[in-house]
């Protein structure tokens, strides 16, 4: 149907919008959680499949994994986006800093080195698995779309990266 898109096909569009808008939607609403904002970006995703149908190539994975990439993408930028936004806030609107808030921040720094040194230890396909996961906020059987392999397979790579992890950074659970 994509190829049909790349060659303005308006009946391969709306097939494609039929088959796909529900999934990007639901996609994107798990990692914004506003639904007018997931709305904004599930549109703008499906007009970049418009636009862009031709980019996508079979050989590098299915047609729903593509565009649930791009929308993916798409709403991870949007966070992005507030987030410099606020930070920039609190920059120009500096409250008074206490010596709570410096260690708290500290320690959050702290935590996310060893987090990302610990991610380091994996192999790529368990890091690649646990990011979609954990901070691609796909679940388990999407994971397994996107790379394209068995259920029980990334399963099993997410239960051993996580393993790992955690003996890693020496924590019990």
């Amino acid at each position: 149907m994509l190829a049909g898109v790349a060659r303005g096909d308006h009946e391969a569009f709306e097939a494609v919008y039929d088959q796909l808008a529900g999934p990007v939607y639901g996609l994107v609403r798990k990692v914004l959680r506003d639904p007018a904002q997931s709305e904004e970006i599930a549109q703008e995703v499906l007009l970049e499949v418009w636009r862009t149908a031709s980019r996508f190539d079979p050989d590098r994975g299915s047609a729903a994994a593509w565009v649930m990439t791009i929308a993916h993408r798409r709403a991870v930028d949007r966070v992005r986006s507030e987030a410099a936004a606020a930070l920039r806030e609190q920059k120009v609107l500096p409250g008074p800093v206490t010596g709570e808030d410096v260690a708290e921040l500290v320690e959050t720094a702290l935590d996310r080195q060893r987090v990302r040194r610990c991610l380091g230890t994996l192999t790529t396909l368990q890091a690649e698995s646990v990011k979609l996961a954990y901070y691609g906020g796909y679940t388990y059987a999407q994971v397994a779309e996107l790379l394209g392999v068995a259920l029980g397979t990334v399963k099993t790579r997410i239960r051993d990266g996580l393993i790992r992890m955690r003996d890693c950074m020496e924590v019990t659970w």
